[in-house]
């Protein structure tokens, strides 16, 4: 993979792909007296693999556009296949390396355009006792008023075995074009109420939830591995994708606002040079079993 950086602190190891999106391409655990175990799945940042940033929002905007300060302001599909624009630009273009060491790296983002917006970002990724932390800023540089958001989008490995504790109060509907349809009370879905560590659903899932705590915790029986995932009060929304049980994947993507929020509530309005930022952190330990 061109371009990219690797960043090591003798108990993890980390791969970041510069080139597409500043996403990371590989979270591998360092387990003495093992192979490296894949703690995201494994690729060059793009497909269903690793971890994208998410700027300057997260999910569709359905609508051709969205209206803001009395003004409509239209935005283009940006993925083939998807019939609404996602998870904006940021993904999509190259970032610039502006500083690293063995076990930290810093990439800016200069020229992110699409429809409206016009915005930097900037996302630092450093190992510490093999906890991963990546904080992720976004500056408004569009002349004018608008509603940000972010997010990240990391792709776990899902086995026979794969267990999610995410302790959420509501979960959002979704239609046949992946738009929300209303919310009801995860309590109305238990196979969706993951209050306590539960095997993934076995039909598809590609929800948002609210009432989360920033905390959540995947448990791979197989590699004997548990994933915990911290999020900054920031990201209070979580959306869970998980298609089926021999995708070999899922996402659990902290997010700071719930899907198609630009024609309802929970993005952030930033003025001109005006900021927001936004945390992850992923750690991991030697799940415990019987």
């Amino acid at each position: 993979m061109a371009g990219a950086i690797e960043l090591n602190d003798g108990q993890s190891r980390l791969v970041l792909a510069p080139e597409n999106g500043a996403a990371i391409a590989r979270y591998d655990a360092l387990v003495i007296g093992s192979a490296p175990i894949a703690l995201l799945k494994p690729g060059d940042g793009t497909g269903a693999s690793g971890c994208q940033l998410l700027v300057p929002w997260s999910n569709r905007i359905s609508g051709g556009g969205f209206t803001f300060g009395g003004r409509f302001h239209a935005v283009a599909p940006n993925v083939p296949g998807e019939a609404f624009p996602i998870h904006g630009d940021g993904f999509q273009k190259p970032w610039r390396l502006v500083d690293r060491t063995d076990t930290e790296a810093e990439l800016v983002l200069e020229d992110g355009a699409i429809g409206p917006y016009r915005y930097a970002a900037s996302v630092t990724y450093s190992l510490r006792d093999g906890a991963l932390e990546a904080w992720l800023t976004v500056e408004n540089r569009a002349g004018m008023r608008l509603p940000y958001g972010l997010g990240f989008h990391p792709w776990f490995p899902r086995g026979d075995t794969t267990l999610l504790h995410a302790k959420a109060k509501r979960v959002w509907l979704e239609d046949e074009r992946h738009l929300p349809v209303g919310v009801v009370p995860v309590s109305e879905r238990p196979g969706w109420d993951f209050e306590r560590p539960i095997p993934l659903p076995l039909d598809w899932v590609n929800n948002a939830f609210d009432g989360w705590n920033g905390r959540a915790s995947i448990t791979q029986l197989e590699d004997g591995i548990k994933i915990t995932l911290n999020a900054s009060p920031e990201l209070d929304f979580y959306i869970l994708y998980s298609p089926s049980p021999d995708a070999g994947f899922f996402c659990f993507e902290p997010v700071s606002h719930p899907v198609d929020a630009h024609h309802g509530e929970g993005l952030t309005p930033l003025d001109d040079g005006e900021t927001m930022s936004a945390e992850m952190r992923l750690d991991w330990e030697i799940a415990e079993t019987d």
